[in-house]
């Protein structure tokens, strides 16, 4: 966490006027449109990675649907990995996100202007809600991702089994399906270093729908799994 730190030194002038703007509309969620809560977001993140020496590059920008109501499936290296693809993502999205990281501070108020879902993953009938809940809004134009791992993994750039539940709002909204490959995510914010680090954001080609209709959940997790370990072995 000392990366943390040290984007707050380095930011000292403008972190007070940015973290009141932030809980404030964190506070006042409908106040302001989804776009004018990304705007902020992605300001905050742009100074953030500059401040703490972190370079996002970007692959894939043209895969990302034009029409909204899609959703991103990438791989889960960190606590770092929404914001990097705030960074490298022009379109406004939410998350689903586990229930322990809801407050967190910086992230909790990240999430509440994002209007994401906390999973409880011991709660069957609050996931099934969450899932219901995801697919409405995904079919009226909202944007998602889910981590389809589960957790974050602990080694690196490995990949660990995607699970075929997450993917049920997708089959619900019968939406495009966006596999992101995420490469040094974890650097960030899991190591304990503040070394300059350049973290790879790729959105691959995305699934639609007549392309995955008659496939399990199961399936389709393989497949995006499959696509994005093979894009992390060729670039990390």
């Amino acid at each position: 966490m000392k990366r943390i730190l040290y984007m707050v030194l380095r930011n000292i002038l403008l972190v007070p006027f940015m973290w009141i703007r932030l809980c404030y509309h964190a506070s006042h969620v409908e106040k302001y449109t989804e776009e004018q809560h990304y705007k902020m977001l992605k300001f905050i993140v742009r100074r953030a990675n500059k401040g703490g020496n972190v370079t996002i590059k970007i692959y894939g920008q043209e895969n990302i649907p034009t029409e909204s109501g899609f959703m991103f499936f990438p791989n889960h290296q960190g606590l770092y990995d929404v914001l990097a693809i705030v960074a490298a993502c022009p379109k406004p999205f939410s998350v689903v996100a586990k229930q322990e990281v809801a407050h967190i501070q910086f992230l909790k108020q990240v999430f509440a202007c994002m209007k994401a879902y906390m999973l409880d993953r011991d709660d069957v009938r609050q996931a099934m809600k969450v899932i219901a809940n995801v697919s409405k809004e995904v079919m009226e134009g909202r944007n998602y991702i889910i981590f389809a791992e589960g957790t974050r993994s602990k080694n690196g750039n490995e990949v660990q089994e995607f699970k075929g539940g997450s993917f049920k709002a997708a089959t619900r909204a019968k939406c495009p399906i966006v596999p992101v490959a995420l490469i040094d995510a974890f650097k960030p914010f899991d190591t304990n270093s503040i070394s300059p680090v350049t973290v790879q954001v790729h959105f691959l080609k995305p699934l639609y729908y007549e392309e995955y209709k008659d496939m399990k959940t199961t399936e389709i997790a393989a497949l995006v799994k499959g696509r994005v370990q093979k894009t992390i072995q060729k670039y990390s």
